[in-house]
């Protein structure tokens, strides 16, 4: 496992339509650079034997997540969450969470065409429930894309993870560089000079 070591944390939010590549991007990130991932899907899977689409369910699982994220973001390190970010107020909720915990918020929108997507979420694998196509459209509709003011990462769910770690890490390093430079205080000649020999 790599170290991933950034002037200040970030909290990577995961964003797309069910079946995009989230979670594939997740995993593999979280794995090679140690970094945890508040997944709700796998807290709902913990919590009910399989992830819930019950809406009593899902506001259970959607506060133990918060509470998960809220002291994971306690430790100084880069997180990484998904979750329910369809809409730009769920966005802006765990943006204005990650500044305030000291923070710097940084969202990655999966983009996958709507049939590609559709397959992957209608299809059961690795203990994640199917969605019925109904209920995928119905997400899909809901769903809003980050606007400009989000400034979102883009990757592709149809490539590599290489290529797309890639992007991530150059979006990584690019706000690293635009941090404002700490002004060193100016020494003076005045006070006691101590020589060691």
């Amino acid at each position: 496992m790599k170290s991933l070591s950034l002037s200040s944390p970030h909290l990577i939010i995961m964003v797309g339509i069910p079946g995009s590549g989230k979670t594939f991007f997740a995993d593999h990130f979280g794995a090679t650079f140690n970094a945890p991932i508040v997944s709700f899907e796998k807290i709902s899977t913990q919590m009910y034997g399989q992830a819930s689409l019950e809406s009593s369910e899902q506001e259970s699982a959607l506060r133990i997540s918060h509470y998960l994220l809220e002291q994971l973001l306690k430790t100084g390190q880069t997180v990484m969450y998904e979750g329910p970010t369809d809409t730009r107020t769920n966005r802006q909720t765990l943006s204005k969470t990650a500044l305030d915990n000291g923070y710097q918020p940084l969202l990655v929108w999966v983009q996958t065409e709507s049939l590609a997507s559709k397959i992957r979420a209608t299809k059961s694998s690795r203990g994640s429930v199917a969605l019925h196509p109904e209920q995928f459209d119905t997400m899909v509709k809901r769903f809003t894309p980050p606007n400009v003011s989000e400034r979102a990462v883009v990757i592709s769910g149809k490539h590599t993870y290489a290529s797309q770690l890639k992007i991530v890490l150059k979006r990584l390093a690019d706000s690293r560089e635009k941090l404002p430079e700490i002004a060193t205080p100016a020494r003076t000649n005045e006070g006691r000079h101590i020589t060691v020999r």
